[in-house]
Order: structure tokens, then sequence, then C-alpha cells
């Protein structure tokens, strides 16, 4: 049978900051992302199985993306744990804000690594991720492809 792609976007807000940065982005401000998840595997040819004709249940995926990326990234503010703006970060923290420290810089380029390596551990065995596109703006994104990974 025949190998397909199939893919699922998604839509978060985040905030960040990027220490260091040359440029605006070095402040605090936040963009709407959209990612679209591409896997690829065999549609299911078993006609007595539930999912028969799927090459993964949409609705799975979804769980998938939603836990390991949309719903940890959503409405949070990025910053890398190594930076200054770490007290920037506990006083949010503080007052309710929902704050994540990462092990990098929170680029969209290095985001989209974080997720491809999130989402590949929880996908079934016989379901690879095949891209990511992580949106930052209307007219920016990054992409990732297992084939150059």
């Amino acid at each position: 049978m025949s190998k397909i792609q199939i893919t699922k976007m998604f839509t978060f807000e985040t905030g960040h900051a990027l220490y260091g940065y040359d440029g605006k982005c070095r402040n605090v401000h936040g963009h709407s992302y959209k990612l679209s998840v591409t896997v690829n595997g065999t549609p299911i040819d078993d006609p007595n199985h539930v999912k028969f004709g799927m090459v993964i249940d949409f609705t799975d995926l979804k769980k998938i993306v939603k836990e390991e990326v949309v719903d940890v990234f959503d409405h949070a503010t990025v910053f890398n744990k190594n930076t200054p703006h770490v007290e920037l970060a506990r006083e949010l923290e503080t007052r309710g804000h929902n704050v994540l420290l990462v092990d990098y810089q929170p680029t969209s380029e290095m985001m989209i690594i974080d997720f491809a390596a999130k989402i590949k551990k929880r996908l079934p065995e016989n379901i690879k991720l095949h891209s990511l596109k992580l949106q930052e703006t209307d007219t920016s994104y990054a992409a990732w492809y297992a084939s150059e990974n």
C-alpha cells in the first residue's frame, strides 16, 4: 500500500524575548504561532479495524501535539534559562504568569527543533514525523524536515 502524508494544523499564542539580540526582539513580545505537523505512514488496510483507511487518526495526532506543544506553550512566556531574563521570569511567576525556561534561545528555529523531538517520541512506531512548519508571523516561518535531520 502507498505511503501517505497527513498534516494537522495548530495555533497558539506565546511570548518570548531574545537575550543578546541586536533588534526589537530583545524585548518581551508575543506571536500568534501556527504549527503544521506532517506525518507519514501506510493507511490501515484491515477492514475490521476501527481506524480502517487511516494513517493515524487526526484526533490521536491532535492529542500528542496538544500535550507536548500547544498546552505547554500557549499563553506562556518563554525565556532562555541561561540569561538575565530569569529574574524577570521569576517575578512574572510570582504574579501568576505561565513562564517557561528553556535550554535554548527561543527563536522559531530552536523551538521547532524542540517540538520535533517531543512529537517524535510520542508517535506510534509505524508513524514517522515527516515535517514541521512553525509560522511566527504572516511572512515568516521555520521548517523542519526529517529527511534533513
